[in-house]
């Protein structure tokens, strides 16, 4: 996959960062900190998380890459592994995954401003897999592979994303895993040679688009989280959803044109969802 980098004046930088602030400040205002936002249907929703992620491994799973699987394995079950480009077919609470409803993770693989700066990249944070790619080493990586560093992965990104939450530092979110395992991604994508290894990255800044028949699930429930790789800045939603990727309709037509590539994985969340419109402040 190629990233599609877009150049823009100074000034129209400097408005899109105020933008920025100005509403996450007003998030921030109205977010618990165990919530954040989505789209659905081209309109805003909220998520209240009730507990931790779970990231699936069964028991034929071979996660760590060791040539053991993880029934065998003890050492593979003291980290959880979450990894895009594997499908379990159990969801966390045994059922069939198939019929998990799925909460599309929006991911900015795009840079604004063709960012040339490894410097840039999110930190390494106190605590962190040793593993993982992160700090200058991680916005090297990215330049490399991906000829700039993309939103996702910057410390100050040049758009609006739901995660992380207002104040919270860069590569993380409310009840979230703290990095994903993208080998089999970047194997898939030509990025690395095969054999697929694993390559710990920061959980990237992105949002989030549901189903329209999901919106107000006001019992929290599993969600299968799918990974979309957002190449093209102009689907890429503001904080209002007045245009971009704001449903799964926009979604596919994103696809349909090679601008938005879904990745599976074995990552799940649990919460409750409500539109906007119909929440009690």
């Amino acid at each position: 996959m190629k990233s599609k980098l877009f150049s823009i004046p100074r000034l129209v930088l400097g408005i899109a960062l105020a933008s920025i602030f100005a509403t996450a400040s007003a998030q921030a205002q109205t977010l618990a900190p165990n919530q954040t936002q989505g789209f659905s249907n081209g309109k805003l929703v909220t998520f209240t998380y009730q507990e931790n992620f779970d990231c699936v491994d069964q028991p034929f799973d071979d996660l760590d890459y060791n040539h053991l699987p993880a029934q065998s394995d003890s050492g593979e079950m003291q980290t959880p592994i979450c990894q895009a480009g594997i499908q379990p077919t159990l969801d966390p609470a045994g059922e069939n995954a198939r019929r998990t409803a799925i909460l599309y993770v929006l991911v900015p693989m795009f840079s604004v401003n063709d960012d040339q700066n490894p410097d840039d990249a999110i930190p390494c944070p106190p605590q962190v897999r040793l593993s993982t790619l992160c700090g200058r080493a991680l916005g090297t990586t990215l330049i490399k592979l991906f000829g700039a560093i993309p939103e996702a992965y910057k410390t100050h990104p040049l758009v609006f994303t739901d995660c992380p939450n207002p104040g919270s530092p860069p590569g993380t979110c409310t009840m979230h895993a703290s990095t994903v395992d993208l080998g089999k991604v970047l194997v898939a994508l030509k990025k690395l040679p095969p054999p697929a290894e694993n390559v710990f990255l920061p959980t990237p800044n992105h949002s989030h688009v549901i189903g329209n028949d999901r919106a107000n699930t006001r019992r929290a429930i599993w969600w299968e989280v799918v990974p979309v790789l957002v190449t093209n800045f102009a689907d890429w939603p503001p904080e209002n959803g007045s245009s971009g990727i704001t449903s799964v309709r926009n979604l596919q037509i994103a696809e349909a044109k090679g601008e938005a590539i879904q990745v599976p994985s074995n990552f799940y969340l649990f919460f409750s969802s409500e539109k906007m419109s119909d929440m009690h402040h």
